[in-house]
């Protein structure tokens, strides 16, 4: 199979996703895509009339994010008519999931230019704006599988895999600090653009802004339990909670203890972001210089009540296909949706910490759904780039039980 090369990996700040208190609020969604496609295209000198598709993830498809956000981003963008655009939804894995079949489509020799990515402007389109709760409101589907809130998986985990409330917290204290240093030392700074207001032209935003690098140990044991009274919600046919429908799959846990809090869970925030892939003919013809390739891919799923499990195991299937092992990996991005689901999965591949996350994640810097993936993607490139090493591995938990993963190797 052919190589899928990466040229370039841009990306928005992170804006704050609350209506009126981000910087990136009063944006639409389709601009950020746009100028994050522009952006690319300035970079990398790409003509776009050679990209053959332009794939994106989009969580919530709904209102400004509905009516095909992908192509009505690559027209925002003034790129050629000819240009088509094709968006999509693996929820919290999109952003990655499209960078993946954009590479497929390369590697298989059927296009020679694509562009993946995502966006999510989680303020103006806030999360569960579909409407379709989970299981798409299906009451078979829900006798046979009963998924609750996010929230109450990760407690489940972190019962389960016996974390304590500390444990939790010292992570997200961690992804805070380096994050917050990450930022001083402008290690951000090759994939991020400024953002400008559409209509005058003034710069919006050009960094992060949702971190909290004043966040200390203190502050996070204060916070409150984020889904205890979820959990607490009676939701079955006899009135069963969210918590007991849950412990019906783990009987043995005989109860979950609320530990996730909103300090050591991702915030939520507006960004977008693109990763131009393209074929080796198509390098070598037009003079590029990739800094670097697609070495394997893999998604795969679990069950869809515990949810958030899968990273470890996708993160292996794409080792094996890649012919690696964990020890391989030179640098790790673990979404952090919660702080059980990057802990787990370290402690599930016996992975050095150390190695994982290096820059901070959702923790600190928030969790845009569908252009997280792509983001983390970037993230880890310019960081093995900086410290001249050469493999990294990025994996998202997933809605549902799934997982996604993605091997790359630095040029």
């Amino acid at each position: 199979m052919a190589d899928a090369y990466i040229i370039d990996a841009v990306r928005t700040p992170r804006g704050r996703g609350k209506k009126g208190k981000g910087s990136l609020t009063e944006i639409h969604p389709q601009e950020l895509l746009a100028q994050t496609l522009q952006e690319l295209a300035r970079r990398t000198e790409l003509d776009p009339a050679d990209v053959d598709d332009v794939v994106v993830g989009i969580v919530s498809q709904v209102g400004e994010q509905g009516s095909n956000l992908a192509r009505n981003a690559v027209l925002a963008a003034d790129w050629p008519l000819h240009v088509g655009g094709v968006s999509l939804n693996r929820y919290c894995g999109s952003g990655l999931q499209a960078v993946n079949f954009a590479a497929m489509g390369v590697m298989s020799g059927a296009q020679e230019v694509v562009v993946g990515g995502g966006v999510e402007s989680m303020s103006r389109v806030p999360m569960n704006s579909d409407g379709g709760e989970g299981d798409g409101k299906n009451p078979h589907l829900r006798r046979k599988h009963p998924q609750v809130p996010q929230g109450i998986s990760a407690d489940l985990i972190a019962t389960m895999e016996g974390f304590t409330r500390e444990q939790l917290d010292a992570f997200a204290l961690r992804s805070q600090q380096r994050a917050a240093q990450a930022q001083r030392e402008g290690r951000f700074t090759r994939s991020l653009f400024p953002v400008r207001d559409p209509d005058t032209g003034a710069v919006a935003l050009q960094e992060d802004e949702f971190l909290r690098p004043e966040t200390t140990m203190e502050a996070l044991a204060g916070l409150p339990g984020a889904f205890e009274a979820a959990g607490a919600t009676p939701a079955g046919p006899d009135g069963e909670t969210l918590d007991e429908i849950a412990l019906v799959r783990f009987p043995r846990e005989g109860g979950i203890r609320h530990l996730h809090t909103a300090g050591n869970s991702s915030g939520i925030v507006d960004g977008a972001a693109a990763v131009l892939l393209a074929s080796d003919a198509y390098v070598r013809e037009h003079g590029l210089r990739p800094r670097a390739r697609i070495r394997s891919m893999a998604t795969f799923a679990e069950d869809p009540v515990i949810m958030l499990t899968a990273p470890a195991e996708t993160a292996r299937k794409a080792l094996r296909k890649a012919g690696m092992q964990p020890g391989d990996i030179d640098l790790w991005e673990i979404n952090e949706a919660f702080a059980a689901v990057p802990l787990q999965t370290i402690r599930r591949l016996e992975i050095d910490p150390e190695r994982v996350n290096v820059n901070g994640g959702a923790i600190a810097l928030g969790h845009p759904l569908g252009a997280t993936g792509a983001m983390l993607l970037g993230t880890a490139l310019d960081e093995l780039e900086r410290r001249g090493l050469a493999t990294a591995l990025i994996t998202l938990c997933i809605a549902g039980g799934q997982g996604v993963a993605t091997v790359i190797e630095r040029i």
